[in-house]
């Protein structure tokens, strides 16, 4: 199956999708991207802006994944952050639902739009909720539970673990940042094999 994971960062929900498909990753920061291709060498690692490498290239796959930014969609942000830290208030990033509507409308393969739990109540409902996260489909995905990845209290080291990926050889900022990014790698999969 030829996949498209947009917005691939680290590739937390790449990761137990084995080596048996054709993935392209979109990562638009080059030092993410990076660390992507050295976790998994097998897959095409292109460096742009996912929004506008959709657009121009969703016929060519079966299955798009796309994870677009959720930092202004995040109820955390927005009830701790903006509201007791003095975090800047910021517009909601629409590109989360241009994609949906544009995947329901326009592509014939299958497809899965994954966002944080907003603050505000959807625009769009979706198709299915695992873990701490929104799922917007073109396909059933059955309700299973998944061990809490307990973003919030856990240190660099216990991410890590969690999503089996070691960043310790890398000298780069917000590594805890990243590592809450990834979706746990088993909803990935269960997603994946709901197909």
């Amino acid at each position: 199956m030829k996949i498209l994971n947009l917005y691939s960062g680290l590739g937390g929900n790449r990761k137990l999708w084995g080596d048996h498909h054709k993935i392209t990753a979109v990562e638009h920061d080059p030092i993410i991207a990076a660390i992507y291709q050295d976790q998994y060498p097998q897959d095409e690692v292109i460096v742009t802006n996912a929004h506008r490498y959709l657009l121009e290239n969703y016929k060519d796959y079966d299955l798009i994944w796309s994870s677009p930014p959720c930092l202004t969609h995040s109820s955390f942000r927005f009830n701790i952050g903006v509201k007791f830290r003095g975090v800047k208030a910021e517009y909601p990033d629409m590109s989360l639902y241009q994609e949906i509507i544009f995947l329901k409308h326009h592509f014939e393969g299958k497809w899965v739009v994954e966002n944080v739990k907003p603050y505000y109540w959807p625009l769009i409902d979706p198709t299915f909720v695992l873990q701490r996260h929104y799922f917007w489909s073109n396909f059933p995905v059955k309700p299973k539970q998944f061990q809490s990845d307990n973003i919030r209290g856990s240190q660099i080291p216990d991410l890590q673990r969690l999503h089996g990926i070691d960043l310790s050889n890398y000298k780069i900022p917000e590594k805890r940042k990243l590592l809450r990014n990834c979706v746990y790698a088993p909803v990935g999969l269960h997603i994946l094999e709901s197909i």
